[in-house]
């Protein structure tokens, strides 16, 4: 959400000029100064995705008739094609209205368009427009996706795995996915152990997508991952796909990434200082491990805070604190720092707020701190 709104304030009359100075190039019919002027008028009070949604209905307006002849236009300002690593949100952030122009204006063209998103998304992204082509053009969608995911570019083979995600970020969910995720599996099967890192992270979060609906799918999928690809690259992918059962103890998962022996574990002493807290302070988590038992152990260790809601009930949010190796009979101490600072996606209430320490998935101590506010 952070990015959302610090993207939006881009998109104003010089986001517009800028477009509007490379499509003259190409087009010298453009009307640049009421382009701009349009775009001034109509965005104030507006979020990102509308703020982008008038200088793609002022594209349309000013470009030709013809659908083909217009994409055709904004195809050739594309320029040079993004390295890995390289920001869409930064370098080439101008051309979120040039995506959606596609996304609401091609859909009578489906095969002009899927080309174009193909050119788009090499220098910027193609992720939401995609996803009406595949709500009503499936067949011929799901089949560029089946070519794409082979395809030479890093960009095209993450548009395959990122456009199919069950539940996007910043869009609409493909329901037909959460009921059946199967034709998306098909999608990332070959992108499991995909060299670059750009498209491991989008098949990791599209797999961990899949773990909210279909857990048991999800888990059959990183399982047979783990023993059919024993690459580094796999192993990423698995661990970064099952986050979010992890963080909910979900004990076949932590048994695919190893952790194991959580019977012989235990939190003996667990610590929070201070344990008055005001917003903006840092309070410390402070605790003892143990492993009792005759052989090694991998452990994960997570701790939730149970944050207090407005009507005094609680929410637990779960945060990474390490995984590690304990070996037969040690104990180690292990500190972590959280502050209490303001983020867009959350209020604080004053109470007292709980923390667990999850070892393993299983909850072996609490603490407590009060809030004030």
């Amino acid at each position: 959400m952070a990015e959302e709104y610090g993207l939006k304030r881009h998109f104003n009359g010089g986001a517009a000029r800028l477009i509007g100075e490379k499509i003259l190039a190409v087009y010298p019919d453009f009307d640049i100064d009421g382009y701009a002027e349009e775009v001034e008028q109509r965005i104030p009070g507006k979020e990102l995705k509308d703020r982008v949604l008038v200088l793609a209905e002022g594209l349309r307006s000013r470009l030709p008739e013809d659908y083909t002849e217009a994409v055709g236009i904004l195809v050739a300002i594309l320029g040079d094609e993004l390295a890995e690593g390289e920001g869409m949100f930064n370098l080439s952030w101008f051309l979120m209205p040039v995506a959606r122009f596609v996304e609401e204006y091609g859909l009578d063209h489906p095969e002009v368009s899927l080309d174009a998103l193909v050119e788009i998304t090499k220098r910027h992204t193609a992720e939401y427009a995609i996803r009406p082509f595949i709500e009503q053009h499936y067949e011929l969608t799901m089949k560029r996706m089946a070519e794409w995911v082979h395809d030479p570019s890093h960009h095209v083979r993450r548009m395959a795995s990122e456009g199919t995600r069950p539940r996007l970020p910043w869009h609409r969910t493909l329901t037909r996915f959460v009921k059946d995720p199967l034709p998306v599996l098909e999608v990332l099967e070959p992108l499991r152990s995909d060299p670059s890192e750009y498209v491991r992270k989008s098949v990791a979060n599209n797999l961990n997508d899949i773990s909210r609906d279909a857990p048991e799918l999800a888990l059959a999928t990183a399982l047979r991952w783990s023993e059919e690809s024993r690459t580094p690259e796999t192993t990423w992918i698995v661990k970064h796909a099952l986050r979010t059962l992890v963080k909910k103890g979900d004990q076949q998962a932590l048994t695919i990434l190893g952790a194991t022996g959580g019977e012989h574990l235990r939190v003996p002493n667990l610590r929070i200082t201070p344990q008055t807290v005001n917003l903006g302070d840092t309070f410390v988590i402070r605790l003892d491990l143990e492993n009792t038992d005759v052989r090694t152990h991998r452990v994960a260790v997570d701790y939730a805070v149970h944050f207090v809601r407005k009507n005094g009930r609680s929410i637990p949010k779960v945060f990474k604190l390490t995984t590690l190796d304990l070996a037969p009979g040690e104990r180690r101490t292990l500190e972590k720092s959280h502050t209490i600072k303001t983020i867009q996606t959350r209020t604080y209430y004053s109470g007292e707020h709980l923390i667990d320490i999850q070892v393993n998935g299983l909850v072996m101590a609490t603490d407590r701190f009060d809030l004030h506010l």
